[in-house]
Formats: structure tokens, sequence, C-alpha cells
């Protein structure tokens, strides 16, 4: 199989990856319960993640990196632990139902939610921020890049806004952890919210949030924490505070040691390797009669691995299964969990294909890919 589809997951792992999982299996006890050697193990791996994360992301230290499962629960538990029904949130066309569901839920029950439009190559409409202000705003709930063009947003402009108005920036960075420098201190990021199983190279159901010392957000979950037994609230302190229950010491073991290779593989050769594939493949469909590209391509433009097209006025679905079944080349297509950004580009009803690039993908598949893309768009 040729696998174009790391934007949803990462298929193609480091061995030191599944060699750690491996041996988080047989030797992990249950970290945080317990002073034995096993418990105390996992306890250990688990620490040097979050010191890891934070060191990536430019934390405030392993204590603020709290994990969930994936980036969902962790843009769940920092849009509902932190606003509430009498705020207004600003937030974008560009962004996954992980961060549109949550913010629709707190819209029902009486929040004022503003939505920042794109022009027409699917890039954020940074002037509106200004006009959307109100006096109760209280947040910017904001992707780092589109999951379905590709096109980052300019997270410096953001942040200029965020703190004139003394506003808190909530991020996912589910397309760009691992692929491009996310400097929370530098962005002046409050929250950014993670998934371990795209750009940071780990196993599926890790997760979680960078949380700057100062924020106070209401836990998602309450439950078993391994400490203060006691109490009848859950502990405040982090990262227990957004821990609920046993972690997942396992896929953390991996993503600890997917952390190591992209440390030594350096996450701008990663990146340099993925958007030269990219465009190898865009250069080469871009001009197929009857492909139409979505997303901003212009030079100097700074995007990820992501080309979204659309051929004829064939569904994107058909396309996808023909990419399948007659070239076996797996891509995602449908409406890619990016409602509004379809709207926006006219393509609800057709959705998308979605081609996205790792750099262990190879030259040789692009072609092949290219290849399939205009013997798909010649037939009659």
């Amino acid at each position: 199989m040729i696998y174009f589809d790391n934007a949803a997951t990462t298929k193609v792992k480091p061995k030191a990856v599944l060699d750690a999982v491996i041996q988080a299996m047989t030797e992990f006890g249950n970290a945080g319960r317990g002073a034995h050697c096993a418990s105390m193990d996992a306890s250990r791996v688990i620490f040097d993640t979050r010191k890891k994360l934070s060191d990536l992301f430019n934390g405030d230290g392993a204590t603020q990196v709290a994990f969930t499962i994936n980036s969902t629960q962790a843009l769940n538990t920092a849009i509902k632990g932190f606003l509430t029904e009498h705020d207004h949130i600003i937030t974008s066309v560009l962004e996954h139902n992980s961060v549109l569901r949550p913010v629709y839920e707190l819209k029902m029950k009486g929040a004022d939610v503003t939505y920042i439009g794109c022009d027409e190559y699917g890039s954020l409409r940074y002037e509106e921020f200004e006009k959307s202000l109100k006096p109760n705003t209280k947040a910017v709930v904001i992707t780092a890049a589109s999951n379905l063009t590709g096109n980052t947003v300019d997270l410096k402009k953001v942040s200029e806004f965020t703190k004139k108005h003394n506003l808190l920036l909530i991020v996912d960075a589910s397309q760009t952890g691992g692929i491009y420098n996310m400097d929370m201190k530098e962005l002046s990021i409050d929250v950014l919210c993670f998934t371990g199983h795209k750009g940071l190279l780990g196993p599926q159901g890790t997760g979680g949030l960078v949380v700057r010392k100062g924020i106070q957000i209401n836990p998602l979950l309450t439950g078993g924490s391994g400490v203060q037994t006691f109490l009848k609230t859950h502990p405040v302190e982090m990262p227990t505070a957004l821990e609920a229950g046993t972690l997942n010491s396992h896929g953390i073991s991996g993503l600890n040691a997917a952390l190591d290779y992209l440390n030594e593989t350096g996450i701008d050769n990663i990146r340099k390797k993925e958007l030269e594939l990219m465009e190898r493949f865009y250069t080469g469909v871009k001009d197929i009669p009857g492909v139409k590209i979505y997303g901003d391509f212009r030079p100097g433009v700074k995007r990820c691995a992501i080309v979204s097209l659309n051929i004829r006025d064939y569904d994107s679905g058909e396309v996808s299964d023909a990419l399948a079944l007659n070239y076996d080349i797996a891509v995602r297509s449908g409406a890619h969990c990016a409602p509004l950004m379809h709207e926006a580009l006219g393509t609800v009803n057709q959705g998308a294909v979605r081609f996205s690039f790792s750099h262990m993908n190879t030259v040789e598949e692009v072609d092949i890919a290219i290849n399939a893309v205009k013997e798909i768009a010649e037939e009659e």
C-alpha cells in the first residue's frame, strides 16, 4: 500500500516507537498507583515524556503537561473547562469538529460565538479579528493549520490580537505538532492541544494539553488520581487536575520514543522532506484537465504537506475508492470533519480527496500517485 493519509494518522512509525510500546507492555505497572518498581518505571517514563513535550513546545515545565487520549479530548477539556455560556468566543471556519462541536454546545447554552472567515485560497481574514471583539470576549480558539487545505495560520498575528485585548489563546496543534516549531512563549499561547499519532509519530490513544502556569481549567473528567484520595473533589494541582484514571503508559512510552526520534532527526529536516514531496505532487497534478486543487500554494506561503483536490464532478469517495482498488493508494475523502471549511470552498456535496505526506514516503510513490490522478481524470 502507498499511504498518503498521514494527516489522519501516520501509519509508518519509527521502529523505536514499536519497541518502546512492547517493552512497556511487558514491564509497566500502573503509574502513580504504587511504590514498587513496575509502577515507578511507568511513572518515570510518563514524567520524562511530559518534560520532552514541554521542551518541544517551550512550555512552563513537565507538570504543566496533562495527557489525554487525543487532541479532541484535549480541546474539549480546554474549551469546556475554561469557557462558559456567558462568554464570547472567537474561532474560525478552518476548524475541525473537535473545536466546533464543543463550541456549538456552549452556543446552545447561551454563549456568543464569532467565526473568522477565509478568502478564496482558504486563508484566514485576519482583519476580522478586531471587528469581532466584544466586551465579553474571553478567548480565541484556533487551529494552527487546516486539516483540509494544509494552510497554516499566522499565530503571531493572532497572538498580537489576544495579547492586546487580554484574551486566552487556545491552539489546536494537531496538524503542526512535530512538523513546525511551536514556541508557546514566543507565540503567547496559553493552552496548546496536541495529538500524539500524527506529526509527533507516536501511537494512537495519546494526546494532551500544555497549559501556561496561572491558567486554571476545570477538569472534563473526575475520578481516581492516585493522590488526595479523601478529597470529595478532584485535585486542582497540575497535571493531576486534568487527568482522571489510569494513564495510557504503554502509548506514552511509545510517544516518548517518538519524541527522541524527532529530536535526533530534526523537525526542520522532516518538514523539508514532506514539503518537497507535496510540491512534487502538486506540480504534477495542478495542470491536469479536470483537476481542481484547494488551498494556498502561492510561493512563500507557509503550509503543511497536504494537497486536497477534486476530479471533474466525481464524488470524492468514488475517486478515493478508485485510488485504493486500482492503484493501492490510501487517501482520505469526504468532509474531513471540517464542515465550515467545505462550506467556504463550495465542496459540501462533493467533499474532497486529501493527499497528505510523510517524510517516510518516497518520490516513486508520489509519481505513481500523479499518474493515477491523471488516468482517473482522463477516464470517460
